[in-house]
């Protein structure tokens, strides 16, 4: 217990900006499909939240050399506030998408922050303990953000101000933490050529579940609205997918790592390909059936993140667990920002079951190019695979994520800007932002 007293106040802030994000991320949809607003139209939201969420991964670590983590998480927690509440004055689309993108950035550099305190402050033989801790956290928080849409009307102003209200909560915590200002933000470059050289089945997968879930992800709401759903069974379909992701990581995980993980990625693909088909073929209109439909996809696409990375770091030269992870969250970000338009269209086109149309798209893509590598590259000797590590789905990681989940152990790399003005230490036992060289090229690659 004394280990987790100095991190309490950083966990309650994490705690607090993540249900006020779970609301948010729920009331926009919902009152917009009640204002009027195309599915192609609230697909667009999401395409700005993720926009805004990879440039905050991009520039938040250098605004945070310059100015410090409280002034830093000060401002993104304000700026997360203003965007919510402008968006309840000024309901209109071409308002809501830049709005949503200022809100995806602020949130992806608070989080950063909290990450990157938490991690300074973790020790070696707790670290694993902590990063569960706050995932859990972090997942209880947004599901109970989201979950509160029961509680009241969404037509009014309340959750708007409510999402507000707890944005500003967050900065407490921090503010007043007695915690020594932790080490500079790691930041990674996007480098494709070095992933794609590194293992080619993570980054067409890890796009594919970056546009699969981040559609669901955006218009989930919108899809039990229109089916006829009631605000807090919205609320419950929206929030039961991640929390079944999140268990059914534990079973999921211990296969992958007794097993070639991408075999295990095409069973658990073909399992959401075959949600994805019940949700078009029955397209179900009772509360019971499309809950558990809504169960048993979560379970599998809010699983597929994890393996992935867990399969790209198995290929990966030791010590770069956070350049590869940090390169694959941008490219799930990619797969982010095209989902959500795609969706809205399939839904505006075909109805509300466009959506899966989108994501039944995506699942096949992915499960035909992973039989292709497997066809085309031998498996990991399983003595050579890393462990697997529950993860949350990417949209709600940063690299500061990976940095937390891997240790002490993966070197954080800093952005060389930064260490010429002296506004960051050097630590020339880092390596540099870039991705780092790959295998050669008679290794077998995936």
């Amino acid at each position: 217990m004394k280990q987790f007293l100095p991190i309490s106040a950083l966990l309650f802030g994490s705690a607090l900006l993540i249900f006020a994000g779970g609301i948010n991320a729920l009331i926009l949809p919902i009152r917009g499909s009640a204002e009027g607003f195309s599915a192609a139209s609230l697909g667009l939201l999401g395409t700005g939240w993720a926009i805004g969420y990879v440039l905050g991964c991009i520039f938040c670590p250098r605004l945070v050399g310059k100015v410090g983590h409280i002034r830093s998480f000060g401002v993104m927690a304000a700026f997360a506030a203003i965007s919510v509440l402008f968006s309840l004055l000024y309901m209109k689309t071409w308002v809501w998408v830049p709005l949503r993108g200022l809100s995806g950035f602020c949130f992806a550099g608070a989080a950063m922050i909290v990450e990157s305190w938490l991690s300074e402050r973790a020790e070696p033989e707790s670290r694993g303990r902590i990063f569960g801790i706050y995932t859990m956290v972090n997942l209880l928080a947004s599901t109970g953000g989201q979950m509160s849409l029961a509680l009241g009307d969404s037509g009014g102003f309340t959750f708007f101000v409510f999402a507000a209200i707890f944005y500003c909560l967050a900065l407490v915590p921090l503010s007043i933490s007695s915690s020594a200002t932790p080490k500079p933000l790691v930041s990674v470059r996007l480098d494709p050529g070095a992933l794609w050289r590194n293992s080619p089945v993570a980054v067409v997968a890890v796009f594919c579940v970056g546009v699969s879930n981040s559609a669901f992800g955006t218009l989930s709401a919108v899809y039990a609205d229109r089916v006829g759903l009631m605000l807090g069974s919205v609320a419950l379909f929206a929030s039961l997918p991640v929390l079944a992701g999140a268990i059914s990581q534990v079973p999921i995980g211990m296969a992958s790592d007794r097993l070639d993980r991408r075999k295990v990625l095409i069973a658990v693909a073909i399992a959401a390909l075959l949600a994805d088909l019940a949700f078009i073929l029955l397209q179900p209109e009772t509360l019971s059936i499309n809950l558990l439909l809504a169960a048993a996809f979560g379970a599998t696409v809010f699983a597929m993140y994890p393996i992935i990375v867990a399969h790209a770091n198995d290929h990966a030269p030791p010590g770069t667990g956070i350049q590869v992870s940090g390169g694959l969250l941008m490219i799930y970000g990619v797969g982010s920002i095209i989902g959500p338009t795609v969706a809205g269209f399939g839904m505006a086109q075909f109805g509300s079951f466009g959506l899966f149309l989108t994501t039944l798209a995506a699942h096949v893509l992915l499960i035909c190019f992973a039989i292709l590598r497997i066809r085309t590259r031998a498996p990991v000797a399983e003595a050579e695979k890393g462990s697997f590590v529950i993860t949350p789905a990417g949209r709600g990681s940063t690299p500061e994520t990976a940095a937390l989940a891997y240790g002490e152990g993966e070197s954080a790399p800093v952005e060389p800007e930064a260490a010429q003005t002296g506004d960051v230490p050097q630590n020339h036992d880092r390596p540099g932002s870039a991705m780092p060289e790959t295998k050669a090229a008679d290794e077998p690659k995936t």
